[in-house]
């Protein structure tokens, strides 16, 4: 590993870990030698982390020059606090971790004196079911979906009748208990929405439709807000 990753790996463990975090615990996580981690941690000190602590004692981040402190009222915070729970809850474990090291360094970047009401923020979220189990790498669907790429599916709806579809991706939705990626399908012509669970097999093909994604998103969307109005 490339000392440079090691740094950050190391600066994410000690945003993440409870503190104080003793030099063996560092060393297990990125395997690497206790001597290593000494040298890592004067390397981040020089650096301008503000690391509290020494060998035998234990390690705390008190300043990381990565991340400048932050001010939010106590609602904004536990509005983000809530929303990347809620990702945490919800999401494939890729996304839920991401939002898990969002979580740390956000507390990273409050001030001390708000740290407190980070950790007993009052609001929680809490899914009491589990989603339909997704097969296809939901990763890769994110990527063919961000870079615009079409992408072919085999395909089965609710009765289980299989077909082959190739799609433009436009957007991932979150429903209450699924997930479904909204597109436009070569196949039919016209917009269609795809649960995720149900996509047996997808193959990310070399075609791209950049940059129609945005505007042919912003149709669908008019589309749906037309076929459900509100009150």
């Amino acid at each position: 590993m490339a000392k440079s990753d090691r740094l950050l790996q190391l600066m994410q463990c000690l945003r993440t870990f409870s503190p104080p975090i003793k030099a063996d615990a560092l060393s297990r996580e990125l395997g690497v030698s206790l001597r290593t981690i000494y040298r890592d941690i004067d390397s981040l000190r020089r650096s301008g982390a503000l690391i509290d602590g020494e060998a035998g004692y234990g390690y705390t981040l008190q300043e990381d020059p990565a991340l400048p402190p932050m001010m939010f009222s106590r609602d904004e915070m536990e509005a983000l606090v809530l929303g990347l729970r809620e990702v945490v809850q919800v999401a494939d474990p890729v996304l839920a971790n991401a939002a898990e090291n969002a979580l740390s360094k956000l507390k990273a970047s409050l001030p001390e004196r708000m740290r407190a009401e980070f950790e007993h923020a009052v609001l929680y979220a809490k899914r009491f079911y589990c989603r339909p189990e997704i097969t296809i790498d939901i990763q890769a669907l994110r990527q063919a979906t961000r870079n615009e790429q079409v992408i072919a599916l085999d395909y089965a709806d609710a009765e289980e009748n299989r077909t082959q579809r190739t799609v433009q991706p436009l957007a991932i939705v979150f429903f209450d208990r699924s997930l479904v990626v909204m597109a436009w399908c070569e196949l039919r012509q016209d917009y269609r929405s795809f649960r995720i669970d149900r996509i047996i097999d997808m193959t990310v093909t070399d075609r791209s439709f950049r940059p129609r994604r945005v505007a042919m998103l912003r149709e669908y969307l008019d589309r749906v807000e037309q076929s459900y109005p509100g009150d």
